[in-house]
């Protein structure tokens, strides 16, 4: 299924190539800066019925434009970047289904339990989604974090999602080496997740046309849902029509656990 973002950077609805992204703006690659604000996508997936989807805050002065878009369609969308133990608790009361964490349950390039866990008494497992993104290294991918841009010592795999299963509702995977590009998904990456996941998992990166959309519903065994970003013709891209997205979801319904939160 299709599962819709809003990405944002200084304040404005963007897409880059994610294996940029850092603290110098000079090296970040943005393909497309939107001049909607980010409530008008929030209304417009509020409109479709488009459950699932996500507000990434990529880097600073984006908290104002990430309430705008929780508020248009409150318990509608997910919120992730620079999600802590003492903000979490804020974005789910300005309106996110569910928050999701990366960066801040490791520590050192390690999976700091103890943190997950005080996440997961203060919130309830049912509003936490974990941020698995990975980087492909010696034939394996590791989840990465602080913008994409370090490595950990975590393997994306069976048993560390059958671990991490009992500490979230559903995980969300960018496969970074091609978000952004439009060049093609991670079919290995996709194909393991099928398999290792015992959670809803959006997986995120490559997507370049509808066929991506066939392709994930195959390979995913109808149990991976897929973003697209920069193919999408509201984010400038040429591959995929939004509404052929939209009408696709419409005639590939299935039981729907990953919709807003209570």
């Amino acid at each position: 299924m299709f599962r819709p973002c809003i990405d944002l950077r200084g304040g404005k609805v963007v897409q880059i190539v994610g294996g940029t992204l850092n603290d110098d703006d000079a090296d970040v690659r943005t393909h497309f800066i939107s001049d909607k604000p980010p409530a008008w996508y929030a209304g417009l997936y509020r409109r479709d019925e488009l459950t699932g989807g996500h507000v990434i805050s990529l880097g600073s002065n984006n908290e104002m434009a990430a309430r705008e878009a929780l508020a248009a369609w409150p318990c509608g969308l997910q919120f992730g970047g620079g999600v802590t133990l003492d903000n979490a608790r804020d974005w789910l009361d300005a309106g996110a289904s569910k928050v999701i964490v990366t960066s801040w349950v490791f520590r050192e390039g390690r999976l700091d339990y103890d943190r997950l866990q005080q996440l997961v008494m203060a919130l309830g497992r049912d509003r936490l989604v974990l941020d698995l993104s990975c980087r492909r290294r010696d034939g394996q991918y590791y989840v990465v974090t602080d913008r994409w841009q370090k490595f950990t010592d975590l393997i994306v795999g069976s048993e560390t999602l059958g671990l991490l299963a009992n500490s979230c509702s559903e995980f969300l995977v960018h496969a970074v080496d091609v978000e952004g590009l439009c060049g093609g998904m991670e079919t290995e990456l996709l194909r393991g997740l099928a398999q290792w996941s015992p959670l809803p998992t959006t997986y995120a990166g490559g997507a370049r046309s509808m066929a991506d959309l066939e392709t994930v519903e195959t390979l995913g065994q109808g149990r991976i849902d897929l973003t697209i970003g920069s193919a999408l013709d509201i984010f400038g891209g040429s591959g995929v029509n939004y509404e052929d997205a939209v009408n696709f979801n419409r005639t590939h319904r299935r039981f729907d656990k990953a919709g807003p939160g209570p």
